[in-house]
């Protein structure tokens, strides 16, 4: 039976897909201003919780970037850019991302690092890409731009740090013969710029339920059963773990506001790189301060963590304060989270002075947080948006 269902699963997703690729039209008229650009360097994309790339099967099915509007990575590729996505795991930590997607680019075998794989309890080495790195060249002269969706976001800043800087703890535990080139830095200028997108980069109130049992047990209460049912799924799948490795090698510990401010004190912001991000918002602000989902324009599964995010407040275990401003979401991220890790060099963009080394915060995105991706139930053409800052990356000097 679930076979059966699988089948007629992927049949309809590539049906919708087929029947969407035919009005993949609307946004032909878009053109980059090509000449205006002074770089041309590659495009790696990299997805969030529970998301796949190009080297999954799944993504022929059903392309997480662009989902039903059409592959975002031919389009762009389509307009001149070099764009490709990478496949992490979904489930992984920060680090255990950040070290596949090194591999990914380099083409080479992974290596989560020895103190890392010992301390954690799990295989050091992982997947080999040997011959079929992601980008043709990686160096000082062919850079590469990061773009993060989600927790790719916190993948990416943690892999362009670790680029940097490399690894203490892993030059201390390995044997210098051993040693990946990865953990021994000096190639921060390797990256050209960063854009991260409803990325939980000081970690999300989703991960707080067991701060505000009674707000849950409210909000359960309202929840309508498609609503509840889907929820439930969706937080089954994302619960998922296996028992060879310890909670701190997971995404959800990393996203949960303690430790994600705590990961941010482990990561640099660069100073020759370029940071941009761009935080969604998909909610109203009601008569009592709180924050409610616009339901028109949210997908249904978020509804019922974006009414608990849009009301919630409270003290972490760690003593953190999360007051009204955490409100205002995107469904699973709170947008405040979304704009730059705290404490890290900022300011709101301004076309005309876009500095390295500073987050350049984005407008807020009307949308929830799979409207970057391209949408799911709710198609979002984000071909645009992406052409745009694309092409502004290209014209920086």
């Amino acid at each position: 039976m679930k076979a059966i269902f699988h089948n007629l699963c992927f049949k309809l997703i590539a049906i919708v897909l087929a029947v969407s690729n035919l009005f993949g039209a609307s946004t032909a008229w878009f053109q980059a201003d090509q000449s205006e650009w002074k770089t041309n360097y590659s495009y790696v994309f990299v997805h969030g919780l529970s998301g796949w790339g190009s080297y999954d099967f799944v993504y022929k099915l059903m392309p997480y970037w662009g989902m039903f509007g059409g592959d975002l990575m031919k389009y762009l590729n389509d307009k001149g850019f070099h764009a490709v996505c990478a496949s992490v795991s979904p489930r992984g930590s920060a680090w255990d991302r950040a070290c596949e997607l090194y591999a990914e680019l380099a083409g080479t075998r992974v290596d989560y690092g020895k103190a890392h794989s010992e301390r954690c309890g799990h295989d050091r080495f992982g997947e080999d890409y040997t011959g079929r790195a992601l980008v043709k060249s990686f160096s000082e002269t062919d850079k590469i731009n990061l773009l993060g969706h989600s927790f790719g976001g916190a993948t990416v800043r943690l892999f362009a740090s670790i680029m940097a800087v490399g690894s203490a703890e892993e030059q201390a535990a390995t044997p210098a013969a051993e040693l990946s080139d990865y953990f021994k830095g000096g190639k921060g200028s390797w990256i050209y710029s960063l854009t991260s997108l409803a990325a939980p980069h000081n970690g999300t109130t989703a991960y707080s339920d067991e701060d505000a049992p009674e707000l849950v047990a409210e909000e359960q209460q309202k929840t309508n059963p498609i609503e509840r049912g889907l929820t439930d799924m969706m937080s089954r799948a994302n619960g998922q773990k296996t028992n060879d490795r310890i909670l701190e090698d997971y995404a959800d510990y990393d996203m949960y506001i303690d430790n994600a401010l705590a990961l941010n004190e482990t990561i640099l912001t660069l100073p020759q790189t370029y940071y941009f991000s761009i935080a969604c918002s998909c909610t109203e602000q009601q008569p009592d301060g709180t924050w409610t989902p616009i339901n028109s324009k949210m997908e249904i599964l978020f509804r019922s963590s974006s009414r608990l995010l849009g009301k919630f407040t409270g003290v972490t275990k760690g003593g953190y304060v999360i007051d009204e401003s955490w409100q205002e979401n995107d469904g699973l991220v709170n947008t405040i989270s979304a704009k730059a890790p705290f404490g890290a060099p900022q300011q709101n963009f301004d076309p005309a002075n876009v500095p390295k080394g500073v987050w350049n915060i984005l407008p807020v995105y009307q949308g929830d947080h799979m409207s970057l991706q391209g949408g799911l139930f709710k198609t979002n053409d984000v071909k645009g948006l992406y052409l745009e800052h694309l092409s502004r990356i290209n014209s920086l000097g």
